[in-house]
This record gives structure tokens, sequence and C-alpha cells, in this order.
């Protein structure tokens, strides 16, 4: 805004800057979409390492590729993935469990506990409750716990009201990355463990023999001895804190540590007996008269409640990995994800059928047009030799397009999960070759050659000459092959709209990528023209821009020639817009890029020259 001038002076007044720049954007995200042992359903989850797949995701599964696809990813140098899990309709189930109240009522269902996702993962859930909370007459505490020692959860000062400010399903829905909980009722649910009845205000005769049993393992012994003990208990606390002391001193059953983890928790005027184990076999019961005159039976709950019935989802179908648009479900929630470059659909290989799997390629590259992404497709398991391709690759003449690439024959690595050697899909270890690439080189380097090395690649399933090379290339398979000292590598960097027959412009792969590099990243760049004045100083600011970027390109070696003017050029006047469009709204922008291509045979010629050669 202009200074207020109020004296005689010098002023200092800050313009803003006009300046904006187009930024590029990522060129290697991959999204993987399929089955996974866990996860949330078609629901787009960015990761950055295979360790942070296997925590949300569950790791290998024997069941489905996408696991392997991305453990290959990030072991062939990819960044980024995004991974969609999709399971078949119907199959799945989450496990959950009912906790009980009887708090006024007998035996009254109150809280329902569900895992989170389907799948078997859940049956390891286990749930513990206590009342040791600051209003122990009207609050509880809840523990999620995972029964192979991963994931523990914890929320304290839970009320069943739904008016509390601590109401359990706001509280843990928000909050929990394992379950969900319904409130059926307003009664709190028990504790888990063993919990007296209210003791009087006077506590009872501790001078009694008590018999104690945790599962099958039973023990003796007196509550309070005059002799070795002290003083008698005042009070509910020092009565909870003699009895830990004296649980925790029984000799345990050989091989078990079933007594000397046993926690005693007072909560108002009782006491809550919770063995160290969450296996709800090991409930803390305590035997005969005695404990009854105590009030040692008035609740027998496990120590921690089980989940159960959790059952993992079936692969999915090709209707399943097409998915619905309107729904986002399978390929199609990736519409809302932005910076997905790549996709993988690592499941397609086994399909029996070759007209599902192309069906489900069809749908794919529709979406990757729309999107601006790549779509990179394994070829058929079925394939087992170059005749089988060649005889197989006329089924995929219907879904031809530029925006996607066939990659054949399949890899053998060591399956960590049985060490043994196996057959895997390609696109995943492919996938990372190209993300590698790309950081290293650009997205205008071709991802085959000798820097297109495959790591953790054993061998491949058909090992292929120059000369059976030579039939593939040709119609648009990329052909994976191993060579002396270098080893296992990608050897083809074409389309599918590659095929020597088809005389595509987008022939080759990187220059299909860095088409749609460019054509995103100018995408992006120029939003903030909507609206602006559509005026010559308004062009002149896009020419600057476009034209400032694709220099940067330029300079990095994305264009061949040996200046600018041969290597790009950016048109926006009142030639590309006429009068009609400006009253129309219209701006148009031409944009010319002259990409490198591959230099897919190179040819050595070699002439023999007769007499002698002057060395003087």
């Amino acid at each position: 805004m202009p200074t207020h001038m109020g004296y005689p002076g010098v002023y200092i007044e800050e313009l803003p800057s006009s300046v904006r720049t187009i930024a590029s954007v990522t060129t290697s995200v991959t999204a993987f979409v399929g089955h996974t042992r866990r996860g949330p359903l078609h629901q787009p989850v960015r990761v950055t390492s295979f360790a942070d797949f296997e925590r949300r995701f569950g790791g290998l599964t024997a069941r489905g590729a996408v696991g392997y696809a991305v453990h290959q990813f990030f072991g062939n140098g990819g960044a980024v993935a995004v991974i969609v899990r999709v399971a078949r309709a119907g199959t799945g189930k989450e496990a959950c469990v009912t906790l009980n109240s009887t708090e006024g009522k007998s035996d009254c269902p109150v809280l329902e506990v569900h895992a989170k996702e389907p799948g078997s993962w859940g049956s390891r859930l286990r749930v513990a409750v206590d009342h040791d909370t600051p209003a122990p007459d009207r609050t509880f505490n809840l523990q999620v716990l995972d029964a192979r020692g991963g994931a523990r959860e914890s929320f304290t000062g839970l009320s069943m009201d739904p008016g509390h400010g601590r109401f359990v399903e706001t509280v843990v829905n928000s909050g929990s990355a394992l379950v969900r909980v319904k409130a059926v009722d307003r009664d709190r649910p028990d504790p888990s463990g063993t919990v007296s009845k209210p003791f009087a205000a006077k506590l009872p005769n501790l001078h009694v023999e008590l018999k104690v049993k945790i599962g099958d393992v039973e023990r003796e012994f007196t509550l309070h001895d005059p002799h070795h003990d002290g003083e008698k208990p005042a009070n509910v606390v020092e009565l909870a804190l003699l009895l830990e002391r004296k649980l925790r001193s029984l000799p345990d059953a050989p091989g078990k540590h079933t007594y000397a983890g046993v926690q005693v928790t007072p909560f108002g005027r009782r006491i809550q007996v919770v063995a160290g184990s969450i296996d709800p076999a090991d409930v803390v019961r305590f035997v005969g008269e005695c404990a009854n005159d105590l009030g040692l039976e008035g609740s027998v709950n496990p120590p921690a409640f089980a989940l159960e019935g959790g059952e993992d989802g079936d692969p999915p179908g090709p209707r399943d990995l097409i998915g619905s648009e309107t729904a986002k479900t399978g390929i199609q929630a990736l519409r809302d994800v932005d910076d997905v470059n790549l996709l993988v659909l690592p499941e397609l290989s086994a399909y029996e059928s070759t007209d599902d799997m192309v069906t489900v390629v069809s749908a794919a590259g529709q979406l990757c047009q729309e999107r601006r992404i790549f779509l990179l497709v394994d070829s058929p398991s079925a394939w087992g030799n170059v005749d089988a391709a060649r005889a197989g690759i006329g089924a995929f003449d219907a879904v031809r397009g530029d925006h996607a690439a066939l990659y054949f024959p399949h890899v053998q690595l060591t399956d960590p999960l049985t060490g043994r050697l196996r057959a895997f899909p390609p696109s995943g270890a492919v996938a990372g070759v190209v993300a590698r690439i790309d950081s290293e080189r650009g997205v205008w380097k071709a991802p085959a050659g000798t820097e297109a090395r495959l790591a953790g690649v054993r061998s491949l399933t058909v090992k292929l000459s120059d000369r059976e090379n030579g039939l593939l290339n040709p119609l648009g398979v990329n052909c994976l092959r191993t060579f002396p000292v270098v080893g296992p590598l990608v050897w083809g960097a074409r389309t599918l709209a590659g095929a020597d027959a088809l005389d595509s412009e987008w022939k080759y792969v990187p220059v299909r990528r860095l088409a749609l590099h460019v054509e995103e990243s100018l995408h992006r760049g120029l939003q903030w023209v909507v609206f602006e004045p559509n005026t010559e100083q308004l062009w002149q600011q896009i020419r600057l821009k476009a034209s400032a970027y694709l220099n940067d390109l330029f300079r990095q070696g994305a264009f061949k020639g040996g200046t600018p003017r041969e290597a790009y050029f950016v048109k926006c006047d009142k030639d590309t817009t006429t009068e009609a469009d400006i009253d129309n709204g219209v701006v148009n922008v031409v944009i010319g890029i002259a990409p490198v291509k591959p230099a897919e045979f190179v040819i050595v010629k070699i002439q023999q020259v007769a007499g002698q050669f002057d060395l003087s």
C-alpha cells in the first residue's frame, strides 16, 4: 500500500514480487494396487520404506504379489510408494469382542471393540480394562495390546456418557490406529482380571489360608502372618500391596512366569488382580470359602479380552481391481491422489485368463491417460518362452497405448518367507530401477541399459539371446536380459505403442514420461493464470515463466539441440489467442520440446585399409 508521507525525509516501501516459478513435479512415486495382509481397504497410503510397509500393511504374504513387488521396488532404489489395498468383494472380516457390564444389570453388553481393518491380524489384539481413575465410580481406562508384543495403545479417563468430554467413541475412534469402538449402553465395561467385591470400612480377618489358581497352576499361601508380615493392612491400598507381594513370591511352574508378573491395583473400596500374561487362559481365581469371605470372587475375567473372528480377504479379481469411479475403489482410489507417476499391478500376471488381464490393463490405461500416470505391465506368467510371448502379445493389441510398457520375462529371487528361489512379476523391480535412474540421471534417461541393473535378482525365468531379443523388441516388448559381469538388467525402453508397425511418435518410454512430466509441471505451475486479465502483459509473464522452466530442463540435458532455440519454444501471443478466445475467457499457450531419444541401436562401422601409414 502507498506510504503515508507525514514529514520530510526518505521513505522505504517494500514492493511484492510478481515472480512465479514453475517447479518440477515428482517423476517416480509408484502406486501398488492389490492384496495385502492388512491395511485400510481402498484408501491410498503413502509409505517411504519397506519397514513402513510392514508396519502398515503387514509385510509379505504368500497369497499376494504386492508385498514382494514393494520389497523389490525399495530394494532397487525406489523412494516413495502409494499402496491401495484391495480384496475380493464379500471376503475379509474384522476381528471383534463385546465387553459386558455387571453394574446394575446382569451381564449386559455395553461396548463393542472392532479391529480397525479386516484381517486375521486383528485376532492378535487384546483389550484390557481397569477402573483405576480419579473417578473410579464413573470412568475407566482402556488398553489395546498386541499378543505378539507389538503396538500398545492406552486411553485413560473414558466415559460411556455421550455428553462427557472423554466419551469413549470420540477418544478411541479418533486416536487409535488399531481399533474402533461402539457404545451400546451407558454402563461401564467390567474390568479385566479378578475384581473383589467392595470391602467394608473395616477390613475382614486376614489371617486366612488362600488358594489361588492361574490357568492350570495352583498355589496356597497365608494372606497375612503377623510374625512375618508385621502389622495388618489398615486399608485397601495396603491390602493390595500385601497381596501383590505374596502372589509374586509364590514359586512358578517350570518354564512359566505365571505368578511373577501378577499386578494388584486398588480402586475405591475394591482391588483388581491381573496375571502378568495377556493370555486369556491365565485367569486369576481364588479358590475356597475363605476367598469368598474376602470377596475375591466378585468378578472373574481374563487378564485381557481377546478379539476374535478376523479373516483375511481373498486376492482381488478383475472387477475388484478396476473398482468403481463413483465409490473410489480399486485403482479408481488413485483419482484423489496427487503425485503418482507410475502404476504397478503385480497380481495381473497370475490371472489364468489373458482376457481378464487385458480388461484391467485397459481400465488402468484410461486412468493413466487422465491422471498423467505411466503403467508398468507384467507379462503373463504363462509366457514360458519366446514363442509363447510372440503368440500372446497379440492379445494386447487392443490396449497398445503410449502410457504403458510391458516387460518380459519374470524374475527369480529368493523368497524371504521360505528361503527358496521363486519367480516374481518384474514390475516392482523395474519401478525401483526407474526411480533410481530418475534420481541419478533424470526422467529423460531411458530406464534401461547397463545402469538398469536389477538388484537382488538371481536369474530370469527365460534366458534370451540377441536373436530372440530381436524378435520381441519390434513388437513393443521390453526384454530383461542377463549379461556377463553386470548380471540381470532391463534391456528395453519401448511403450506398448512402440511396435515398429505402429510408427508412433511416443515410441520410447523416456520420451513419453518426459512429456508427462512437463505437462504436469506446467499444469500446476500455471494455475495462477486463472482469472487474471487476459492481456499482453499476462501472455508475456506466461512466456517468461514457461521459458525459464524449460530452460532449466535444457541445461540438465532433457532436450536435444545446441541452443535453447533448437531445444524448445513457447508461444503465447495474439496469434495463439484471438479476440474470439479473449471474449470466451481462453488463453492459448503453445509449447514445443525436442526430447532426446535413446540410442537403441549402436552401429560401429569398421573398414579395412590397405597400404602403410606414415607414422612420422
